[in-house]
């Protein structure tokens, strides 16, 4: 069975290669950025979703990169309740917020950058720093639907 990174570089070259790119570039910033992260990889039906979280449970995980065919959407995933002056995040579900980052420069601008940190805090339990960061493949989806948009008349 290949190593977590290499299943996960599996995953993102099912998309076309400026998604895949900005994936890469994105993902390689937010493990930057989040020191002691667990990083859990859901190849899921709908995305392909890479969460952030002080443990290896899903349900402790904070934010997600969720990679679609077309753009990849940063996740609050306990993103209701999170101050948000800027009027950034997108969703109206009981727990979920996002923000398309469209461009991928987006996830540089500092109100996104104040969002991270807000539910970093938020963290139950916290982030440790020192924690070595750790890549983990939660799951794969059998059926999922096409990683790279449709062609018109395709």
């Amino acid at each position: 069975m290949p190593d977590a990174e290499a299943q996960l570089d599996g995953f993102l070259a099912k998309f076309e290669p400026e998604v895949a790119g900005q994936a890469r570039s994105l993902l390689a910033r937010m493990r930057a950025r989040i020191a002691g992260a667990q990083v859990l990889v859901y190849d899921n039906y709908n995305a392909l979703a890479i969460g952030f979280g002080p443990s290896d449970k899903a349900g402790a995980a904070v934010l997600s990169l969720a990679v679609f065919p077309r753009w990849v959407t940063l996740c609050f995933l306990q993103g209701k309740g999170l101050p948000d002056p800027a009027g950034l995040l997108k969703g109206a579900g009981s727990r979920v917020r996002h923000i398309r980052l469209d461009p991928p420069e987006r996830l540089d601008m500092p109100e996104v950058q104040a969002l991270i940190s807000e539910a970093m805090a938020r963290a139950e339990p916290p982030f440790d720093p020192a924690a070595p960061q750790r890549l983990i493949v939660k799951s794969v989806s059998a059926k999922q639907r096409p990683r790279r948009p449709r062609r018109p008349g395709g």
